[in-house]
């Protein structure tokens, strides 16, 4: 039997070899296998030594500690919260299990993995590279939502391009901007949007490879790489995967996760989007921080209907159920009568599984509840509310809102029609997500919670006595907050491994956009009660500097969505030459009730809020514009709803 003195030795032998670069570990292992006794035993590939059979000569006492499964277990349960491997490399440990499901079926990580390298041959080629790299060039990606997704951001990935993803539902105007800021040299499209992006490639001179299910497999007869016999067979695609890895890769994965892997595009509600510069390090720390703070396993499977353009579809929705082995369905689109029905289902097509997360923005949940009361719970129907409430207490895990202020009013009926109280984060695409409310234990309404694993945060206002030309208001980790005044908003700050290089060929705006200390600033506005921590809005637009005080628009916009004839608001800040700005609500009604003028929209508000934060200014319109996210641009909309007012500075 082992003894501990020996058990302690194989542990540090390990973390030493796991520690070191990748060039180093062969020689390590050389110089230390002969302390150790005369067996066979085989080294694990994720060590980063090509797998191979060794013989060491030593000390038999210790013969035991060296068995293929005791370093298989003592490995394994130090990589489950492993950050320093690229995500897409990851899939190599779960070849065997579901990966994507879509409506074309269902694909394995070995699928994945294996279309995926052969992708990457083929964009290789199409650069005429000899090196099987393509070293950073971007590769702009628009596809349906499905699984050929997935496959060309992996295969930008092996080739060590930039992946920059696009949404199908722009205007050619908007790619155009997207593919000339990001110098896109290359576009992977889907042949259903092959015709329409065509003319704007010929003219900005991108070359694109049009993708489908079929062609993905097309060239392994003639491919040198590949072999038809490959594909959906675990133990081939492992194998082919070890042996041409050296080839794609970086020796050092540390190099590997400094590089760019992604630009995202901000939603530009504030100006002109931005590309945000993302690493492979970014998100790995981002989706590890997540898989550990929402209880995420290989037995998962999320109901993917978000769009593939922004972080909060990427990387919370897709990234990190693909890194920890879980299974991602993706619906083409959002269609709310589809969701329920995956919801509510045992099981989903092509694979024995049902669906026990979902996440979405506050706009797809309240379009469901429409949905729900419109066609699920009326006479007649054959689903009520009883066996929606139990079916979904009982297979759901976790619900998830983002991506924009949830009214409280959505969330309390959510909960009372799901079981299910919303869980609410904080994230943006400069640093991914940063504030989490808890996966166990009270969740308050309007709170984002505490920090993520590894990210700091902290609330400051300007001082121009102090040095640093700030003073901090609270700053915390995921362990605690040093708290010098509650309930106090100022500027939110974060700093962690998850905070994005910066801005895209942008030098002036990331400059602009970090401290002298290193921290982003995220040009929100947040504040700190009772142990967790609040958005009070965006600095630039929900932020309404009135008379000297500072009003927050979406606290305004909660309690009028409360009330039960409006279906939608938005609180905005217009100009005044008295008091600076004026609190303006604009209001859409729900179908067939009346519209309220501003008497009785001023008392409502004021049985929550002080006479100062109450409305001045009452709008009502047919419908709010949002983006693809359900997030709203107020400079657009005031310039819509108040044009006279279009070039006056607000």
């Amino acid at each position: 039997m082992a003894t501990s003195s020996n058990l302690s030795r194989v542990t540090f032998f390990y973390e030493t070899l796991f520690s070191l670069p990748k060039h180093c570990k062969r020689k390590y292992v050389c110089q230390n296998v002969r302390n150790f006794s005369s067996i066979r035993y085989t080294l694990p590939y994720q060590a980063g030594i090509s797998i191979q059979e060794c013989y060491v000569k030593s000390n038999s006492k210790c013969s035991v500690l060296f068995q293929p499964y005791l370093i298989q277990r003592w490995y394994s349960t130090q990589i489950q919260d492993d950050t320093s491997l690229p995500i897409f490399l990851k899939a190599e440990k779960h070849l065997s299990n579901t990966a994507v499901v879509d409506t074309e079926g269902s694909l394995s990580y070995a699928d994945i993995l294996h279309h995926s390298m052969c992708l990457a041959v083929n964009i290789v080629e199409t650069y005429g590279a000899k090196d099987m790299k393509i070293n950073g060039e971007r590769i702009g990606l628009l596809t349906d939502n499905n699984a050929t997704y997935v496959i060309g951001l992996y295969a930008s990935w092996i080739c060590n391009g930039i992946a920059v993803p696009l949404c199908f539902s722009h205007p050619v105007s908007e790619w155009e901007y997207f593919l000339k800021n990001s110098e896109c040299s290359l576009l992977l499209v889907s042949d259903t949007f092959a015709e329409k992006i065509s003319p704007l490639a010929n003219q900005l001179g991108i070359k694109f490879l049009v993708l489908s299910r079929k062609n993905l497999t097309r060239d392994y007869e003639k491919n040198r790489w590949f072999q038809p016999d490959q594909a959906s067979n675990p133990k081939k695609v492992k194998r082919m995967y070890e042996t041409r890895k050296q080839r794609w890769f970086d020796r050092s994965e540390e190099l590997v996760m400094k590089k760019p892997a992604l630009i995202i595009y901000t939603s530009g509600t504030t100006g002109r989007p931005k590309g945000v510069n993302l690493t492979h390090g970014n998100l790995s720390a981002c989706v590890s921080g997540l898989i550990k703070s929402w209880g995420w396993t290989s037995k998962d499977t999320i109901l993917h209907i978000l769009p593939l353009n922004h972080l909060h579809g990427i990387a919370n929705v897709l990234l990190t159920p693909l890194a920890c082995g879980a299974t991602c369905v993706i619906e083409p689109k959002f269609d709310a009568g589809r969701v329920w029905h995956m919801l509510t289902s045992p099981s989903i097509s092509h694979v024995d599984k049902h669906i026990n997360l979902f996440m979405a923005v506050p706009t797809i949940y309240a379009k469901l509840l429409e949905y729900y009361e419109n066609h699920l719970v009326k006479p007649r129907v054959s689903i009520n509310s009883d066996f929606i409430l139990t079916t979904l207490s009982n297979k759901i895990r976790l619900m998830v809102s983002g991506s924009s202020s949830l009214p409280q009013p959505i969330s309390d009926k959510w909960e009372k029609v799901t079981g299910h109280r919303l869980l609410e984060r904080y994230g943006m695409s400069e640093v991914c997500m940063a504030l989490s409310c808890p996966l166990s234990g009270p969740r308050i309404p309007g709170s984002v919670g505490t920090p993520l694993p590894n990210v700091e945060v902290r609330i400051v206002k300007p001082n121009v006595y102090s040095s640093t030309g700030y003073d901090i208001i609270v700053q915390g980790n995921s362990q605690h907050s040093i708290v010098h005044q509650e309930n106090e908003p100022g500027d939110l700050h974060v700093r962690g491994p998850s905070v994005c290089l910066g801005y895209w060929k942008n030098p002036e705006a990331t400059t602009e956009a970090f401290t002298k200390d290193g921290w982003f600033k995220t040009g929100d506005t947040a504040k700190y009660l009772n142990g967790v921590y609040y958005i009070v809005g965006r600095t630039s637009v929900d932020v309404i500097k009135s008379g000297g005080y500072k009003i927050s628009a979406l606290e305004i916009e909660r309690h009028l969505l409360a009330h039960p004839d409006v279906a939608e608001c938005a609180v905005v800040g217009l100009p005044d030459l008295t008091w600076g700005q004026k609190v303006a609500a604009i209001l859409v009604s729900k179908p067939g009730r009346k519209t309220l003028d501003l008497p009785t929209v001023r008392q409502w508000v004021s049985f929550y809020l002080p006479p100062y934060q109450l409305p001045s200014v009452v709008k009502w319109i047919e419908s709010i514009p949002r983006n693809s996210l359900g997030k709203v641009n107020k400079k657009e909309l005031v310039n819509l709803v108040f044009p006279e007012l279009a070039n006056k500075k607000w």
